[in-house]
């Protein structure tokens, strides 16, 4: 990408947005009481990375207007692996779909947000990451050109990147054969012995350890295991402030497994791997209790994919760990843009799930 092209499109970007890019009501007392009610909220923390963490943050802004997402940054594919690349950014594709998640209309912004461009040289770019990267142009750092962002777009809540550092996920298969990096983790995930980050000394944003200070709740996930949840766990600063913190956290447990990354494993192998990366097991664990429609178990069987459903053994197993198992119905089915029948968390059953939790804790 040409230094002219970034910056014609920082000029126009900027001046769209400097163009007030008004996505609310424009209903003042409304919108007022529903601030003061949203600012009264619990103070929540989400930890993750992907559709997983976005899709959570949709649910939970409608409780609240007290959240840090807490993102990953170790994408490598797509536009946020060739911005990561040709211009030594941190990946800012899971930043931008959280901050979308986050605003007072996020489908409007998410379709701007999410606009490719499909020729010449911005072909495959995503408007919001290419936003992203003239914004950190401009500030000359990632974290400040988020916090620009959060602050431009009046999203509820605030999107922190876990580190700004250049982090690297590695790992080691049980047949000692070294894999590095998010697509080659994946790939070997339901292989993995050992999952680190280099460098290993890497620190967590500052701020992001002052919000699990002031958090009321944490959650984890939901999200791929070894490539959104986990990464953020392994900044060993980050691990030991969850593990000495008291705040309640709750691990959210995916629908299904995932190919070659999760193949094969059940939910306590998933809530096994986020125990040690912290040090301590969650409070609780939210698992799906709502029956899959069988034509959509047939076709994600079909790419490797299963339900993740708990069972008896598992449920004596999990509570010998000293958490508690909340089963519930938290799934929806819909028709996204690209495939028809998709399966996903729906983020106001969930996100009622976990005040429901907030406020028996608050009771306490």
């Amino acid at each position: 990408m040409t230094t002219f092209i970034l910056g014609v499109l920082t000029t126009l970007i900027i001046l769209f947005m400097f163009g007030r890019l008004k996505l609310s009501s424009g209903r003042p007392v409304i919108e007022r009481a529903i601030n003061r009610r949203l600012s009264e909220g619990p103070y929540i923390v989400a930890v993750g990375g992907g559709t997983g963490l976005s899709t959570l943050l949709r649910g939970i802004k409608s409780f609240t207007r007290n959240i840090t997402a807490v993102v990953a940054v170790t994408d490598e594919g797509g536009s946020s692996g060739r911005i990561r690349n040709e211009w030594g950014m941190l990946p800012p594709g899971d930043v931008r779909n959280c901050i979308a998640a986050l605003a007072e209309n996020d489908s409007e912004l998410r379709r701007i947000l999410d606009f490719r461009f499909d020729r010449g040289e911005l072909k495959g770019h995503s408007l919001g990451n290419l936003l992203l990267l003239a914004v950190t142009e401009m500030s000359g750092d990632f974290s400040r050109a988020v916090e620009r962002m959060n602050h431009l777009l009046s999203i509820r809540g605030r999107v922190l990147p876990v580190t700004t550092e250049g982090i690297t996920l590695m790992g080691k298969t049980k047949d000692g054969l070294k894999v590095k990096g998010e697509l080659d983790i994946s790939a070997h995930g339901h292989e993995l012995s050992e999952i680190w980050l280099e460098p290993v000394d890497a620190k967590t944003l500052p701020d992001v350890l002052s919000a699990v200070d002031d958090a009321d709740v944490i959650l984890l996930g939901p999200g791929s295991l070894f490539t959104s949840v986990i990464p953020n766990l392994l900044l060993e600063d980050f691990s030991d402030k969850l593990k000495t913190s008291n705040v309640p956290m709750i691990y959210i447990c995916n629908l299904m497994t995932q190919p070659d990354e999760t193949a094969g494993m059940n939910i306590v192998q998933h809530l096994d791997w986020v125990s040690a990366a912290i040090g301590k097991t969650p409070d609780f664990v939210i698992v799906n209790s709502g029956s899959i429609p069988e034509d959509i178990v047939e076709r994600y069987e079909g790419q490797g994919a299963n339900p993740l459903y708990i069972d008896d053994e598992q449920r004596k197993i999990i509570r010998e760990m000293g958490c508690e198992c909340v089963e519930v119905d938290i799934m929806s089915v819909f028709d996204s843009e690209k495939e028809k029948r998709v399966l996903r968390h729906d983020s106001q059953k969930l996100a009622s799930v976990i005040f429901k939790i907030a406020r028996r804790l608050g009771e306490d």
